[in-house]
C-alpha cells in the first residue's frame, strides 16, 4: 500500500472521530495513531527508543 492511501485512511480515521465523537476523539485518535506510528518503526527497525533518550552531540556540559 502506498504512503498517499495510508495518509488518506489516517486522514478519513481523523475526520470520522472528529466529526462523531468531538475534539477529545480526535485528539484521543491522533495521540493513538501517533504512538502506533513510532510502535511500528521500532518494530521495523527503522526507529531505536535511545534516540529518543540520547542527546545530539557528544559534548558533555
Amino acid at each position: 500500500m502506498s504512503l498517499a492511501v495510508i495518509g488518506m485512511i489516517a486522514g478519513m480515521a481523523l475526520g470520522f472521530a472528529g466529526y462523531f465523537g468531538g475534539f477529545g476523539a480526535f485528539l484521543l485518535v491522533a495521540a493513538l495513531g501517533a504512538v502506533g506510528l513510532v510502535v511500528g518503526r521500532v518494530i521495523e527497525g527503522d526507529l531505536e527508543f535511545g534516540d529518543f533518550f540520547r542527546p545530539r552531540d557528544d559534548r558533555r556540559r
